[in-house]
């Protein structure tokens, strides 16, 4: 299974946030042909304000990135993990991530779990629930015979949500991300390798990068695939770009038979 990670700069312009998207995905397409495609959290809008962030989210399956990312997954007959966009649902807005098969059908849809409420060092505070409402629901899906879990950015601090996804049968993890810089330079590879190696699968994080907001906020991007073992295999560097992997699944059993955590957990 060959899988390729597209680290963004996404800004508060969804038209060329959309059109960068898919050229990124239309460029890894033809250099690397994939199984899976990647793109980060927000990859649609990356802006600031509720009503902002409000007015550039969409229902679902009539909004502007959903039919793209449709489109594009049918076109090229690849799977596309599709980060995640602001879902509007009713009253509630969501962040979640859409994943199309390679037939353009929707295959899972996964609503962030744990929001981003945190006061960061520097001086910054973000607050996702004024904007965002919880999901509740974990969710994996199919790439041929190979499990994928989902999971979205500050989700990587919780790992009961990432054990119920290896319980799922995940030999992949999936997080989309925007980690701010200033926590993501200490805690990012680590929480990433943590997960990966205490779920024995492949874990790919894959992250905005460089400055949004008028340059007031920063997101930290170095998106990287990790292997069951928790070494990574492929990173982007500090800027726009994308990078690709070829995963060994029997690698996944072999860690799991040498090590075999899943058969040994005492606390529920």
């Amino acid at each position: 299974m060959k899988v390729s990670l597209v680290q963004m700069n996404s800004q508060n312009n969804k038209a060329e946030n959309l059109k960068t998207a898919a050229a990124m995905i239309e460029k890894a397409v033809a250099e690397e042909k994939p199984d899976l495609i990647v793109l980060p959290e927000y990859y649609a809008y990356l802006g600031e304000g509720r009503d902002n962030i409000h007015d550039n989210g969409e229902a679902f399956p009539e909004g502007e990135s959903y039919k793209l990312m449709s489109g594009l997954a049918a076109r090229h007959g690849v799977t596309i993990h599709a980060g995640s966009v602001v879902e509007k649902h009713g009253n509630n807005h969501y962040n979640t991530t859409v994943v199309f098969g390679p037939s353009g059908d929707e295959i899972a849809r996964y609503r962030k779990i744990h929001l981003f409420d945190v006061d960061v060092p520097g001086g910054m505070s973000y607050r996702e629930s004024d904007t965002i409402s919880r999901g509740q629901d974990v969710v994996t899906y199919k790439v041929g015979d190979v499990t994928v879990g989902c999971a979205i950015c500050y989700d990587i601090r919780f790992p009961e949500l990432f054990r119920k996804l290896r319980d799922a049968g995940a030999e992949v993890i999936v997080l989309p991300a925007a980690f701010t810089l200033m926590t993501g330079k200490d805690h990012w590879e680590t929480l990433a390798r943590a997960r990966a190696i205490e779920t024995q699968t492949y874990f790919l994080a894959v992250g905005q990068v460089l400055s949004h907001a008028d340059g007031k906020k920063w997101c930290w991007g170095h998106s990287m695939v990790i292997d069951p073992w928790g070494h990574i295999v492929a990173q982007c560097s500090d800027r726009v770009a994308s990078t690709s992997a070829r995963l060994d699944l029997d690698y996944v059993g072999h860690v799991r038979r040498n090590v075999p955590v899943a058969q040994h957990h005492v606390l529920a």
